[in-house]
């Protein structure tokens, strides 16, 4: 995804929930750093999942694993300079397990979860706008 920010700012808005919190979580247990383990939250839904952080190489690269217990997967965040006031952020995830049906199922919701994320990241980036993709993406049962 083409980010009409500085990679740099971008790098930041990933690794710093101060910023992440506009566009995909709503709680974290601090900033993503290397060797470290943070919480992530999304009380909407009454979920969270623990991260662990493996490598950071400033505004270049997040790579992280996360997900329940036995089912952990490996993310990948390439930030790469594009022009002198754009980025692109690609996101690359693997290491799932199970059976094909459930590999192809887990692949599947996961390119569409990130593929909001981006889009809810580059509307709060560009424009200050909150979408809220993230919470909208399950919609609880009206009153």
């Amino acid at each position: 995804m083409l980010f009409r920010v500085p990679v740099d700012r971008l790098f930041e808005a990933i690794v710093n929930p101060e910023i992440t919190t506009r566009f995909w979580f709503t709680h974290s247990s601090g900033p993503l750093v290397a060797g470290e383990m943070v919480t992530w939250e999304w009380r909407m839904f009454g979920v969270a999942t623990r991260v662990e952080v493996l490598q950071i190489e400033p505004s270049q690269k997040v790579v992280m694993t996360w997900g329940e217990s036995g089912k952990r997967s490996t993310v990948e965040w390439d930030f790469t300079k594009h022009g002198e006031s754009a980025s692109v952020l690609e996101v690359t995830t693997y290491g799932f397990s199970g059976t094909d049906e459930a590999i192809i199922n887990e692949a599947i919701d996961v390119s569409g979860g990130f593929a909001l994320v981006l889009a809810n990241a580059k509307a709060w980036l560009e424009h200050g706008i909150e979408l809220q993709l993230i919470a909208d993406r399950f919609p609880a049962e009206p009153a």
